[in-house]
């Protein structure tokens, strides 16, 4: 180890640390040294030494004027007197100027406890310039270091977040020639395993392995959770067989995290081979265990298998997590295999295990998807009879079966039935009644359905966009715009569905004023428009002439991030063309292409006949070509009348080569 260097000791200044100079204004010193003033004991004098000491050093700044005060108390220094005044509580600026000259006075050598007191504050007050000189004295003063000393830096180091110099430092520790241990190897490991040092994990595990050393089974643990967290699988199967060999075996919650990882890198049949591993080694699996098989078994759609795990850990166990049969029941019913979730659920009930009312509800739904809804109200009487009554969400379920159905009178009866158990609908069972009145067409109840809804305070956006789309659908606009002002009136905001459903409804039934202005509407609003309804006022404002307006709300859509389609371009190059706009058509032409949307037959016919009408034969040619390139083929109409310009233009060119002029007709001077 080298003199800490100039940099070193500037970079501590500049951050307050002077070693010659303080300021101390902590008196606690007195009372701890107070107390081991009792009587009848052997270092008395001394401690009367350490006192004097304390009263000089603590009194003022330290300055040579502290120096000669000190030698004047004529006390002979010894490392006992040294080492009970840094146990002082004092200012670390002060304990090493004193810590530097009790090392000056004649006849005087710090020893191991000393140098531990001295590191010890250094490190409380993060002086770590300071204790840089300290650490090159101690080489310098060919000290041994012990490892107690090397431990306490370490553990400073980290606690101060100086992790490569935890490092460095037990780096010196293995290469000096004091005696390392396993706990030192798991200590420093476990401190790179919490900072993510696995590169260095892995360096430091092999040269331990080397030294015939091995890890505890916490730090292994904590090893495999990590390396799992970083995708080390490989590394965490080599560890594995190290273990194994040593005769351990990770700790159940290290074990479970790894099967999780092997499950979700569809490593199933390994995680059952090394379930069984453990086993066998003593490491029983738990239900957590089970529980992470059975979801991935079902994330893959092995549902045999996970079954199989299911059924054999409900024969182990005597009491049965809920949260493993949930797991099988969400998965099974979400992929049509609800009677194999029915099997599952009867096991637990044979067993006189509870299940959840989500359980039942899983089942319920999957039953309704099945189109079994005999089964899935029998499972409701099954849930009473096991003592949960059934809740909203089972309603829910039920209502929105007999909606799709449109089965009303059963709904409607269901929802009386729901009231009188004492479970109030909520608005999505109002929407679902709704939702069902709109597709069977009977909007004039829908309606009052709203109305009633609105005074209940269950009307929603659901519940709005639903009649809206549903009235518009039967081009009764007029109704549909109405109850759009009542939403507005009643503080419930429309959102963009709701616009582009009276939008569109509006432009079918002709309102052409009406579906502007709710177009406007809805850009004050900030709302952003999708592709189709952006499409739709392009159309709506090309066909009508307004072609500037339309190139406006072109550009207010790339604007908002909304990509045009191959739909969108057609519209406004369509507009262009009509209006002899065909020089900017074509710019959009080139943009639609150098942005990745396809022109298709329409805008190619679109394109060449905007440029047939405006005598830009050569230019009409070139887009044909690119047209025939991509496979599309013109049409019978603008085939002949470009054909026909063709030969048009072949023959003035040649009456201007004849008369030594050109000789163009009126109808291409365009």
């Amino acid at each position: 180890m080298s003199r800490p260097s100039h940099s070193l000791w500037v970079m501590g200044m500049a951050h307050g640390h002077n070693p010659t100079k303080f300021s101390y204004k902590n008196q606690n010193w007195r009372r701890p040294l107070l107390d081991l003033f009792d009587s009848g004991r052997k270092d008395e004098p001394y401690l009367i030494s350490v006192l004097r000491i304390c009263r000089i050093i603590q009194s003022r700044e330290w300055c040579p004027g502290t120096e000669i005060k000190l030698k004047l108390l004529g006390i002979q220094l010894n490392t006992y007197i040294v080492n009970q005044v840094l146990k002082a509580d004092m200012d670390s600026n002060v304990a090493f100027s004193f810590f530097m000259w009790a090392e000056s006075q004649f006849g005087y050598k710090h020893i191991y406890f000393t140098y531990k007191s001295i590191i010890s504050i250094l490190l409380r007050d993060r002086k770590l310039e300071l204790l840089a000189d300290v650490l090159w004295r101690i080489q310098e003063n060919r000290f041994l270091m012990h490892r107690s000393l090397y431990r306490l830096l370490i553990s400073g180091y980290v606690k101060l977040g100086e992790v490569h110099l935890a490092i460095q430092t037990f780096d010196q520790m293995v290469a000096s020639d004091c005696v390392v241990f396993a706990v030192d190897y798991n200590r420093f490991i476990g401190v790179l395993i919490k900072e993510n040092h696995f590169d260095l994990v892995k360096k430091y595990y092999l040269r331990m392995m080397k030294e015939g050393f091995s890890l505890s089974t916490f730090t292994y643990s904590r090893l495999i959770s990590g390396l799992c967290q970083k995708n080390d699988l490989d590394f965490v199967h080599y560890l594995l067989l190290d273990m194994y060999k040593i005769g351990i075996v990770p700790d159940s919650w290290a074990c479970n995290i790894y099967l999780n990882y092997l499950c979700k890198e569809n490593k199933l049949d390994l995680a059952l081979k090394v379930m069984d591993e453990m086993s066998e080694r003593g490491r029983e699996p738990d239900m957590v265990t089970y529980t992470t098989l059975i979801n991935g078994f079902c994330k893959v759609k092995r549902f045999q298998k996970a079954t199989e795990v299911w059924n054999y850990m409900i024969e182990i166990f005597p009491s049965v997590d809920v949260v493993a049969c949930g797991t099988l029941v969400f998965s099974l019913c979400s992929h049509k295999k609800v009677d194999l979730a029915y099997d599952a659920v009867m096991k637990m009930a044979k067993k006189k295990i509870q299940v959840s009312a989500a359980i039942y509800n899983a089942l319920i739904s999957g039953f309704c998807r099945a189109g079994s809804v005999d089964k899935a109200t029998a499972m409701v009487v099954f849930m009473r009879q096991n003592g949960l009554k059934p809740d909203a969400v089972t309603y829910n379920i039920l209502l929105n079966y007999f909606c799709d159905k449109l089965m009303l009178d059963k709904a409607s009866r269901l929802v009386k039935r729901m009231k009188k158990s004492g479970v109030e609908p909520d608005a999505y069972s109002y929407n679902q009644l709704l939702k069902g009145l709109c597709r069977a067409n009977q909007l004039d109840q829908a309606y009052a359905m709203v109305t009633k809804m609105q005074t209940a305070g269950l009307c929603n956006m659901v519940s709005c966009n639903t009649i809206i789309g549903a009235l518009c659908k039967a081009n009764r606009i007029g109704v549909a715009y109405k109850l759009f002002r009542e939403m507005v009136e009643k503080d419930l905001l429309p959102d963009i569905v709701t616009y582009n459903t009276l939008i569109h409804g509006s432009f079918r039934k002709g309102f052409l004023d009406l579906a502007e202005e709710l177009f406007e509407q809805l850009v004050r609003h900030g709302l952003v428009p999708d592709v189709i309804l952006y499409t739709t006022m392009v159309d709506h404002l090309c066909k009508t002439g307004r072609i500037d307006r339309a190139s406006n709300i072109f550009h207010d859509m790339k604007a908002n991030g909304v990509a045009p389609d191959v739909i969108t371009y057609n519209a406004l190059i369509g507009g262009l063309c009509k209006e002899f706009k065909v020089r900017k058509a074509m710019d959009l032409y080139e943009e639609m292409v150098g942005n990745g949307c396809h022109p298709d037959e329409v805008t190619y016919k679109l394109v060449i006949g905007g440029l047939i009408r405006e005598a830009k034969i050569q230019m009409a040619c070139k887009v044909w070509d690119q047209m025939m390139q991509n496979g599309y083929a013109l049409d019978a109409t603008t085939s002949e009348t470009l054909i026909s310009a063709l030969h048009m233009n072949d023959k003035f060119e040649t009456n201007a080569k004849r008369f030594g002029r050109a000789v163009v007709p009126f109808s291409l001077q365009r």
